[in-house]
């Protein structure tokens, strides 16, 4: 039986988009806590300063958008020079939207750039220096609205499905060069996005109704932590009732 089942992310150099709010800062927290150097980013200062005040590590963070070629760019030259380079990339920025016909046209392809350009954007410019390194590992964060198709969430769930549809075909692509490519799809999950207050949240996951977002950060560490053999392709991870429509 082979020993070495998992990786330490010890000293791992990793760039998490979207770090500052809901899943993406329970994951920011849980990275830290096993010794990564990670760069994180967001579009509030307010939002980056209070997640990087709960975090005990090497955590960098600066105010960026994801949906923007600007703001790529300009992640990724902090990403050399407070890095020094990548070895992982974990893409969690998002946006949440309305029914198409309900949204003004700069809004609804403002929510594309963020949710899927931004994933391919940040995906390319990982993939230029992981394979000079010779490998790395890029996770993208998902979502099941992929599967459910619920009414009201036809821009996202668009936005989700490229990305599932991108990570899967992205993996064959570049495995050869050592990278492994992943998507997680979350259930329902306790961040901003939900529509509800923070009593009903507390309710919904004590009835099993909704995850914290540090049982999604958990699986994050999961699949970020397997031998570097091994690719999980995609985790879809939900509350024990999960609402499917």
């Amino acid at each position: 039986m082979t020993e070495n089942r998992t990786a330490s992310l010890s000293g791992k150099r990793i760039l998490l988009t979207g770090g500052t709010t809901g899943i993406g800062r329970a994951t920011l927290k849980a990275l830290a806590a096993e010794g990564a150097h990670i760069l994180t980013f967001g579009r509030h200062q307010e939002t980056l300063d209070e997640a990087l005040s709960d975090i005990d590590g090497t955590v960098k963070g600066i105010v960026a958008d994801a949906a923007t070629a600007e703001g790529i760019e300009q992640v990724f030259a902090q990403v050399d020079d407070q890095l020094g380079g990548i070895d992982i990339l974990v893409a969690c920025a998002a946006l949440g939207a309305q029914p198409i016909h309900e949204m003004a046209d700069a809004d609804w392809r403002y929510v594309i750039d963020a949710n899927l350009t931004g994933y391919l954007a940040c995906a390319r410019a990982a993939i230029l220096r992981m394979e000079k390194r010779g490998g790395g590992h890029l996770l993208f964060v998902g979502s099941i609205s992929t599967e459910i198709k619920a009414a009201g969430e036809s821009v996202y769930a668009a936005t989700k499905a490229g990305i599932h549809a991108f990570a899967e075909t992205l993996r064959k692509e570049v495995a050869d060069k050592g990278i492994r490519v992943g998507v997680i799809q979350p259930g329902s999950v306790d961040t901003e996005m939900q529509e509800c207050s923070e009593e009903e949240k507390r309710a919904a996951i004590a009835e099993g109704r909704m995850l914290p977002a540090e049982h999604v950060a958990d699986a994050i560490l999961f699949m970020l932590t397997r031998s570097a053999n091994c690719d999980i392709v995609n985790l879809r991870i939900e509350p024990l009732l999960q609402t499917t429509g």
